[in-house]
């Protein structure tokens, strides 16, 4: 079993070289460490896989929700058992790090090791890491994809219409309103709930907190939600990432999707270099927006079908 550092390693090799330039590497191997202290100790801790087995796998012996250091081929593996949500109807394997960046071929031999080390508890995909771009392995399904970008280069990349403001939000007074508008959505596209969900109130309640929640005001209207959170976990990057975004569907198809990011940097303290969002890579119009902002696309996860 490698050791978080030597993991961090992995992970690093295998990141989008632009992220490599805002982010010193030493400081991504620290942070990225401590990211996969977790998966070491999902390798070794039976006490925490026989709580893992109780809400997801009852009758199932503890020791099979331990993660797995697998060879495969050329290269090694961390195989761990997840469930989409905490659901545990929707089970699927993770094969993050691995001991090199991923390659069409090693596919087939990542999903063998899937099924051999947990077949038994019908995972529905292997879900794997690659900075590659959406459509690079062809015959896997989409999953989330990491939209990035320099605080200090995405203020200036577009300028707002005049109408357009954000506002500290000083309460959630306005949070039935964010649920109406995703139920909206909902209703006009069936697909949206399996790409994004509202926050929970609590964590807004957070960012509320921590000056990080904004209302999108359009004339002094309000128009939706912003939020951002400070995280240092993900990919090992110090960022603000964004918690959520929101607009009515009252403001919707104006264009005003593209400018949130500029204005949510415009209102975040100088104390993270980076912004970061995730979306899914089945919602265009919300990657088009993030991309017209002026992030990339740095990078995500894709699935092999089991």
């Amino acid at each position: 079993m490698p050791t978080a550092t030597e993991l961090a390693a992995y992970s690093l090799a295998a990141q989008h070289p632009v992220t490599r330039t805002w982010v010193a590497d030493d400081v991504r191997r620290v942070l990225l460490a401590e990211q996969h202290a977790l998966d070491v100790e999902l390798a070794t801790d039976l006490g925490i896989a026989t709580v893992r087995a109780e809400r997801f796998a009852p009758g199932h012996p503890p020791e099979l929700l331990l993660n797995r250091w697998t060879p495969v081929g050329d290269l090694h593996a961390m195989l761990s058992m997840r469930y989409e949500g905490g659901d545990a109807t929707k089970p699927f394997v993770d094969a993050t790090p691995l001991t090199r960046p991923v390659g069409a071929g090693d596919l087939q031999a990542l999903a063998e090791a899937a099924r051999r080390e947990y077949g038994v508890l019908e995972p529905r995909y292997v879900r794997l890491w690659s900075a590659a771009p959406i459509g690079h392995f062809p015959g896997t399904g989409v999953d989330r994809r990491f939209m990035a970008g320099l605080v200090s280069e995405l203020r200036s990349h577009l300028t707002s219409p005049p109408e357009l403001r954000f506002a500290p939000a000083k309460d959630l007074a306005n949070y039935p309103r964010a649920v109406a508008a995703y139920e909206a959505i909902d209703r006009a596209h069936p697909g949206h709930p399996d790409q994004a969900k509202i926050e929970p109130a609590e964590n807004l309640a957070e960012s509320v907190e921590a000056g990080l929640l904004f209302d999108v005001l359009v004339d002094g209207e309000w128009a939706g939600y912003v939020c951002a959170f400070v995280n240092e976990e993900t990919l090992g990057m110090p960022a603000y990432v964004v918690r959520e975004l929101i607009l009515d569907p009252a403001y919707r198809g104006r264009g005003y999707g593209r400018y949130l990011p500029t204005l949510l940097t415009e209102a975040l303290p100088d104390e993270r270099p980076i912004l970061l969002g995730v979306i899914h890579a089945n919602n265009r119009s919300a990657l088009e927006a993030a991309k017209a902002s002026g992030r990339i696309d740095i990078g995500g996860w894709f699935q092999v079908p089991l």
